[in-house]
């Protein structure tokens, strides 16, 4: 008999669990992070992106956050986007500054990462954080660390 068998390994349901797989290998050990914060620290948020490619530092994630402000004045849209980064993240890391109480983006998106059952972990720069941090983290009981401990909650 001829013709390929419907049991075959090429079946495409096969090769998406495969490629699955193999994906989940090569990110093995590594988190999947959105990074919320203000645009005024974007400077600083590049700097955390930088350690986390580094070999020789502790943290690993893979980021899932946005890179570019979505080209929309639509905050549906908009909320929809970064809705869909949140949801492929495992941990929301929330940059904390001076500026961070003051975004209007910053708390929807902590407050969506809690909705869809993420953890949320607040980092800061330097040794302690000097400033005001937001009353909806101390609301949420979010845990604030420096940036130097972020790889342990990351584990």
């Amino acid at each position: 008999m001829g013709g390929s068998s419907p049991g075959g390994w090429s079946r495409l349901g096969d090769v998406k669990s495969l490629e699955q797989k193999a994906k989940a290998a090569l990110n093995e050990g590594k988190r999947n992070v959105f990074i919320s914060f203000a645009a005024e620290d974007m400077d600083e948020v590049n700097l955390l992106r930088a350690q986390a490619k580094n070999d020789n530092n502790d943290i690993e994630f893979n980021d899932h956050s946005v890179r570019e402000p979505y080209d929309s004045v639509q905050a549906e849209y908009i909320k929809r986007k970064i809705s869909e980064r949140i949801n492929r993240a495992s941990v929301t890391v929330v940059y904390i500054s001076n500026d961070t109480a003051q975004s209007k983006w910053v708390q929807w998106e902590v407050e969506k990462s809690l909705e869809l059952g993420k953890k949320v972990v607040a980092v800061y720069s330097g040794a302690r954080y000097d400033g005001v941090p937001p009353r909806w983290l101390k609301d949420h009981g979010i845990k604030s660390v420096a940036w130097s401990k972020l790889g342990d909650e990351l584990k």
